[in-house]
């Protein structure tokens, strides 16, 4: 289970580091195989692959005719590139995803359980000021009786 957030830096060739405390469990339950992709939030997904793959699955097998269906799959599953961590535990974000989440030198990485949000500094703070705005009604249905 991945959780907490690590505020990172892409190098000039789009690389980032994953640290540390993450490289051991991703690669135990990847065998090295990750997917990234993109996220409707415009952050990007990444994924060991065996997390990946029902959650593909599943967006295949909605109806492809379906307009909302269509897109989100033209979206996760077209964006979706696999990839692996190089020995020095660094993964290179191709161009195209980094320009859709408007990735430059300053990212976050965002523990998501399953897998990590990739942020944007400024998408990351918006993200923060967001949540900070909606104060007691942050919480969802479902989740009113939430106690922390």
């Amino acid at each position: 289970m991945f959780q907490g957030a690590a505020a990172l830096n892409l190098d000039a060739k789009g690389r980032m580091a994953i640290p540390a405390r993450h490289r051991d469990a991703l690669v135990k339950a990847s065998e090295g195989r990750l997917v990234l992709t993109a996220h409707p939030h415009r952050c990007l997904l990444l994924y060991p692959q065996p997390a990946w793959e029902p959650i593909r699955a599943r967006i295949l097998a909605a109806p492809s005719l379906e307009q909302q269906s269509a897109q989100l799959r033209r979206l996760l599953v077209g964006f979706a590139v696999d990839t692996e961590m190089d020995a020095a535990g660094r993964l290179l974000v191709p161009p195209e995803l980094r320009q859709y989440a408007s990735l430059e030198k300053e990212i976050w990485l965002v523990g998501q359980g399953a897998g990590f949000e990739i942020w944007s500094e400024a998408g990351w703070k918006a993200q923060q000021e967001s949540i900070f705005a909606q104060g007691d009604k942050l919480l969802p249905p479902g989740l009113s009786d939430l106690a922390l």
